[in-house]
């Protein structure tokens, strides 16, 4: 019978008894410490409990890149609330898990949220709505899920509780009452998240964006990733290896290497490194010139804009810090 969980074993003997399956979603590990935290940090409903880790699925069709892969990075939380509080909260957490895709960039009108009919729903649900992303495989005008919201009721803190024989009821120290609280649980792959905003970024421009010169055969990639998910943050280039130029941009960088991650790159023409730059999203470049030797001030060019600045070298990391903030 096929079996969406992996199977193996514990140890060297490949018995009944040392079988055990990789865990296809990270949420039960929460559950299994709902009491401890209850107890160890004294939370009061309604608090949350979020984990990150790998997840194992025997995906039947894996595909798309990174979208569906049958080892991947799960993020998940789990909300717990009283009964009566659960569609107040579902409807919050849902709102802020779409803020969050917009807030770095992806646009509403790239986001889709897919209500899962009544016939869709898990034994366990309440209720689910997906939130969904155009992916450029999803077809003309489709959307595929990015990350699920769902209310999970008390099924889960019951079922523990029913088999493990701990009581994981809370009691509400205002009225006295006890009762099992119900999950309202956000869940989502990294892996996904992570393709969408590579591919909201992604941008070809035909012929370069030169405006100074006539525009060359070439196409032109520039990956406008949000500043604050782009890998490099700024990028130090000397215009010529010359070494009074590099001397101060080695210098540059090692200063702004304690607060930000920076790359220097000496190697080819400045515009070459300026491409280089865009196509894996670093927001900004300073270049080190001739001028600088005389007036302390580089010039930092923006990614998305190509506007430049000249920046004083002693006001050039509360500059990027201002960008930063």
């Amino acid at each position: 019978d096929f079996n969406l969980m992996f199977k193996t074993w514990l140890g060297p003997v490949q018995d009944e008894a040392a079988q055990v399956y990789l865990r296809p979603e990270t949420a039960q590990g929460i559950y299994v410490n709902y009491d401890l935290v209850v107890k160890s940090s004294r939370q009061k409903l309604p608090f949350g409990i979020a984990q990150i880790g790998k997840a194992f699925r025997n995906e039947i069709t894996p595909g798309n890149f990174t979208f569906r892969t049958r080892e991947f990075e799960q993020m998940e939380m789990q909300w717990f609330v009283a009964p009566t509080e659960a569609d107040k909260w579902f409807d919050d957490w849902l709102k802020r898990r779409q803020d969050w895709y917009q807030n770095y960039g992806i646009p509403k009108t790239s986001l889709n949220l897919r209500e899962h009919k009544p016939d869709e729903l898990a034994h366990y649900a309440k209720r689910a709505v997906d939130i969904e992303f155009k992916f450029p495989f999803a077809g003309l005008d489709g959307f595929k899920e990015l990350e699920g919201v769902h209310n999970r009721g008390d099924w889960d803190l019951s079922r523990h509780e029913k088999f493990s024989g701990q009581e994981l009821k809370y009691t509400d120290e205002a009225t006295g009452k006890k009762f099992t609280p119900w999950v309202i649980e956000t869940s989502g792959g990294v892996d996904r998240a992570v393709l969408a905003f590579l591919l909201n970024a992604y941008e070809v421009v035909a012929g370069g964006r030169t405006t100074t010169t006539e525009a060359n055969k070439e196409e032109e990639v520039v990956l406008k990733l949000h500043k604050d998910l782009a890998p490099i943050k700024a990028a130090i280039l000397p215009l010529s290896k010359k070494l009074e130029l590099t001397k101060v941009a080695l210098k540059i960088r090692n200063e702004l290497a304690e607060n930000l991650m920076v790359q220097y790159d000496a190697t080819g023409s400045i515009g070459r490194r300026y491409r280089r730059q865009d196509e894996i999203g670093t927001p900004y470049c300073i270049t080190v010139d001739f001028d600088t030797l005389n007036d302390n001030a580089v010039t930092v060019r923006d990614r998305d804009s190509m506007k430049q600045d000249r920046v004083g070298i002693s006001e050039l990391s509360d500059y990027l810090f201002e960008k930063y903030k």
